[in-house]
């Protein structure tokens, strides 16, 4: 797996999600990213750092694992939370039910991503044909 192309990926969505979250028009007056999402001054922020540490993940493969190792365990503390608190997360932010389910859906992949697939080299090889 290519984490550094896998970290540069996500970097570059949560610094674009981060941004959007200001721009009226995408962000409507209920503060709903797409007409879907709860956003919020720290959530926009929150998103924008997660991309800028994709950013930095994405210079080695190691990094990068350790990114997706790290935000998933954060997402599915966050998901959880916001699941029983129902309407924030710790009383930071507001949350809604497709912001939850959206973080347990990113819970599972970055934990699939960092703990699930193995790293460039680690593949295993194939044994050597014999004749």
């Amino acid at each position: 797996m290519n984490f550094k192309n896998l970290s540069l990926l996500f970097g570059a969505v949560f610094l674009l999600i981060g941004i959007l979250g200001f721009v009226p028009g995408v962000t409507n007056d209920q503060n709903l990213l797409l007409g879907i999402f709860q956003v919020g001054l720290l959530q926009n922020l929150i998103h924008i750092l997660s991309g800028v540490a994709a950013l930095v993940a994405a210079t080695s493969e190691a990094y990068g694992k350790l990114y997706f190792k790290i935000f998933g365990v954060v997402y599915t503390i966050v998901a959880i939370v916001g699941i029983v608190q129902g309407d924030t997360v710790l009383g930071l932010f507001a949350v809604n039910a497709a912001e939850n389910i959206l973080h347990v859906v990113l819970a599972v992949v970055f934990l699939a991503v960092g703990f699930g697939l193995p790293a460039g080299g680690d593949s295993p090889k194939k044994p050597a044909a014999t004749v």
